[in-house]
C-alpha cells in the first residue's frame, strides 16, 4: 500500500532507541524526511547514520532535552513545519508513592503530558493551516491498566489521554489527527530499566522477573519494537484522516476488558 506521505517531514522526540527508533525507520522506510531528538549524543549519531544507510531520507539530529524550553526550541528549529509529529519519552523508574516528593510529581508531569502538549501547541496551528497533519504520542497501557509501582506514569500519562480526548476532536475537520499508541512489555531498554528498577534486594533476579513478565503476557512474550514501528507509519499515512482521539493497544491481549 502506497501511504502517499513519501517526501513528508516528521519531527520525533525519543526517537534514538527502542520503540521511538522503530517508529522513526518505519517512517524513513515510507519516505518521510526525520528529525530525531534525543539526549545521548553517541546513541542519536549511531540511530541517525542507521536510518540513512538503511532508507537514504535524510535524517537530522537533534541534540537536547525535550522536556526544557531550549530543547523544544531547538528541535522546532530544525524541524520548524513537520507534517507528522511523534511525542515519546521515557516514563520514570517504579517506587512506592510514600517515597516521591512534589518534584517527582512535576518531573513526571513535564517529561510525559506537559511537555508533548507544549509540542502540540507549538505545531498544531500550523498543521491545521496546512491541511495535513499526525500527531502521534507513544503512551502506555498503564492508562487502562494501572500498575502501582509506576504511579507517576499512571497519572502524567492519564492527563496526557485526557488532554487529546479534547483536542484531537477540534483538529480533525482539518485533516490533522491525534492519537496515542499504549504498549505493553517491549524487549526495549526502557523496560530492561523498568525491571531493574522493580528488583528488590535478595528478591527474584532480572532473569526470572523477565521471564514471568513474558509468561503473564496471553502471547507470551514480549513484543519487538519492530511491531509497533510498523504500526506508527498507517497512523501517519494519507489513508488514516479519519482515526482521532484512539488509544490503540498493542499488547499481546494483557488488556482484559471487551471495550
Amino acid at each position: 500500500m502506497d501511504l502517499e506521505i513519501r517526501g513528508r517531514k516528521a519531527l520525533l522526540s525519543g526517537a534514538s532507541r527502542g520503540l521511538g527508533k522503530a517508529c522513526a525507520m518505519a517512517l524513513a522506510r515510507e519516505g518521510v524526511d526525520v528529525t530525531i531528538v534525543a539526549r545521548t549524543r553517541d546513541v542519536l549519531r549511531t540511530t541517525c547514520e542507521e536510518i540513512r544507510a538503511a532508507t537514504g531520507v535524510n535524517v537530522t539530529p537533534v541534540l537536547g532535552d525535550i522536556t526544557t524550553v531550549d530543547g523544544r526550541v531547538d528541535a522546532l528549529a530544525a524541524c520548524p513545519e513537520p507534517d507528522i509529529l511523534l511525542n515519546n519519552a521515557d516514563g520514570l523508574l517504579p517506587g512506592d508513592f510514600r517515597h516521591w516528593t512534589r518534584e517527582d510529581g512535576i518531573a513526571a508531569l513535564d517529561s510525559m503530558m506537559l511537555s508533548p502538549i507544549e509540542m502540540m501547541r507549538s505545531t498544531v496551528d500550523g498543521l491545521m493551516a496546512r491541511g495535513f497533519g499526525r500527531i502521534v504520542n507513544i503512551v502506555s497501557r498503564s492508562v487502562k491498566i494501572p500498575q502501582s509501582e509506576l504511579g507517576l506514569s499512571n497519572g502524567a500519562r492519564s492527563g496526557l489521554v485526557g488532554f487529546v480526548a479534547g483536542l484531537s476532536r477540534q483538529t480533525v475537520a482539518r485533516n490533522v489527527t491525534i492519537n496515542n499508541l499504549l504498549p505493553s512489555i517491549f524487549d526495549s531498554d526502557a523496560q530492561v530499566r523498568h525491571i531493574k528498577g522493580m528488583r528488590e534486594p535478595g528478591g527474584k533476579s532480572f532473569d526470572q522477573i523477565w521471564r514471568e513478565r513474558a509468561a503473564a503476557n496471553p502471547a507470551k512474550r514480549f513484543g519487538r519494537p519492530a511491531e509497533l514501528g510498523a504500526y506508527f507509519p498507517f497512523l501517519c499515512s494519507a489513508h488514516a484522516g479519519l482515526i482521532t482521539g484512539q488509544n490503540i493497544l498493542i499488547d499481546g491481549g494483557s488488556y482484559p476488558g471487551t471495550f
